[in-house]
């Protein structure tokens, strides 16, 4: 069995990786890698999923891919490396954070302390080319990170997915909702934050909806306990 990121996930897609679709995203990453500046680096590539475990996720943050700047982007979603200054997304996402729960806004953006509680940080395709937004959509990603869901979706716990934004949204026909919670909203980018990001509260409504099922809520304070992983 391939083990490409060396916890339970690798059982539960290796269907996926033993796939002739995922052999074609394999050669054209290699080729991308070789030719141009891809983010985040390869070896970040699985981060999201190495962080949280299938047997630990109990929340899915749905980013759409990574940042396509320099220095931000290390495979989790809207997270940044250390030292990074906060990207505007996730600066209204820390705001939000600060008036939902009545809490200092965070200043790291490292989000390492969320994925290690159980928030899987995870975009719909996981790498890009820098300075080109979207430029791996379709490539073969979103077979990979559909069947992510998918296999939460099977699980008998409750998980609660945070959906932002109209791409994210459309993974809903994923997600049994009798089992499980969608968080919905407005994506938090300054282009639409102020249309219903702000006050939307989804930090506490996800953990109600944790504590209805029984689980652990998330301490969403707890940004942060460094890179990489002590």
């Amino acid at each position: 069995m391939k083990q490409l990121i060396g916890n339970d996930w690798d059982e539960r897609l290796q269907h996926i990786f033993a796939s002739s679709s995922y052999e074609a995203l394999r050669q054209f990453l290699n080729e991308e890698y070789a030719t141009a500046t891809i983010f985040p680096e390869m070896d970040d590539i699985w981060t999201a999923l190495k962080c949280t475990p299938f047997s630990k996720t109990k929340v899915v943050i749905l980013g759409q891919d990574p940042y396509y700047r320099p220095n931000q982007a290390h495979g989790m979603s809207f997270s940044v490396k250390p030292g990074v200054a906060l990207p505007p997304s996730l600066r209204n996402m820390f705001k939000e954070l600060a008036a939902d729960l009545q809490v200092d806004a965070p200043t790291e953006g490292t989000l390492t302390g969320w994925a290690t509680q159980g928030v899987l940080l995870l975009n719909a395709v996981l790498t890009v080319r820098e300075g080109e937004p979207n430029s791996h959509k379709g490539k073969g990603w979103e077979v990979v990170t559909d069947e992510v869901i998918r296999q939460l979706n099977e699980k008998d716990e409750r998980v609660v997915f945070i959906l932002w934004g109209n791409e994210a949204k459309k993974k809903k026909a994923l997600i049994d909702q009798s089992k499980h919670v969608i968080v919905e909203g407005v994506h938090p980018s300054p282009l639409s934050a102020s249309r219903g990001f702000f006050g939307s509260r989804p930090y506490s409504r996800t953990n109600e909806a944790l504590q209805e099922a029984g689980l652990a809520p998330i301490d969403w304070e707890k940004v942060s306990i460094g890179w990489p992983i002590p």
